[in-house]
């Protein structure tokens, strides 16, 4: 199932697909709470809550839409029309994306392939939604576009193992990895950490939405793609990733703990390229669907 982030004129709500149309799961939750005499353990209106509460599970969605469709309350949960989309995670705790995790982008690079994954993190301020603007500053040389799946962590993970990996993915959304391309070579050559090239405001493009685990069941392979203009720019499978969903989750766990809502970004194949003002880039992941940006200068 697919579950967005939205907001009106009110604050956010939950967003839900369902029967062909956007419904206010917001609404429908607290529905369900009265019409079961109980009540709610707190008024959900983000997708982050629905995660830290455990709340974000398929079977538990499918009991409220039941009990909506059941009662006959679907035309009580519609969506405002002044609703609009966000990404699905707005603020996350932690985004840990990887480098370097695709073969023919470590070529194109002329790095040498890693021995483990290759970390770093992006601020959480810099994400933004399908549809919204990246702003990239002027006269700061090149920025890149670089299309990639992101893994949203469902439940508390500490020193997982491989075989067990997939017990702790809510749900996978695509990323736009956005980086000024000339700091990040910059801070390189320094032996500085890369974390401000890829975390200006708006350089975290996230979305449309999540689609929940259950509906993309292991092994994720996956085709991406990204189009600049309508032009074709990158193009593989999750399958040629270096290290897969498991073995990132496991590395990871074995000294950083994962927290519901976090975000791991598998990282970019190759094809990576300039985008500049005026630009439309569209990362499109099957299964999940297409994440839209703009690009403008600030």
């Amino acid at each position: 199932m697919k579950i967005a982030q939205f907001e009106t004129s009110h604050g956010y709500l939950v967003g839900l697909r369902h029967r062909g149309a956007w419904l206010n799961y917001t609404k429908a939750e607290a529905f369900y709470h009265l019409g079961q005499s109980t009540f709610a353990m707190q008024h959900l209106t983000t997708v982050s809550q629905m995660l830290e509460l455990g709340v974000c599970e398929p079977r538990r969605i499918r009991t409220v839409l039941d009990f909506v469709d059941s009662t006959r309350l679907l035309r009580h949960v519609r969506m405002p029309a002044d609703a609009a989309l966000r990404a699905p995670l707005v603020r996350p705790g932690k985004i840990i994306a990887l480098g370097l995790n695709y073969m023919l982008h470590i070529k194109e690079g002329t790095f040498a392939p890693p021995a483990e994954p290759v970390l770093f993190a992006k601020a959480s301020s810099s994400v933004i939604g399908s549809g919204q603007t990246v702003r990239i500053p002027r006269g700061m040389g090149r920025m890149d576009h670089e299309v990639e799946l992101a893994v949203v962590i469902g439940k508390r993970a500490e020193r997982v193992r491989k075989r067990e990996a997939y017990r702790y993915v809510a749900g996978y959304t695509i990323i736009n990895d956005v980086t000024a391309r000339d700091l990040q070579a910059k801070d390189q050559e320094q032996r500085h950490p890369w974390f401000r090239s890829k975390s200006f405001d708006t350089f975290t493009p996230m979305g449309p939405w999540i689609v929940t685990a259950d509906e993309i069941p292991p092994p994720v392979h996956l085709n991406l793609e990204c189009r600049v203009n309508g032009r074709l720019r990158q193009k593989s499978n999750t399958k040629n990733l270096v290290f897969d969903i498991p073995t990132i989750i496991e590395s990871l766990t074995r000294h950083i703990t994962l927290d519901p809502g976090d975000v791991i970004s598998t990282g970019t194949p190759a094809g990576i390229g300039p985008i500049t003002h005026g630009d439309e880039v569209t990362c499109t992941i099957e299964r999940i669907g297409t994440l839209r940006t703009p690009v403008k200068y600030r």
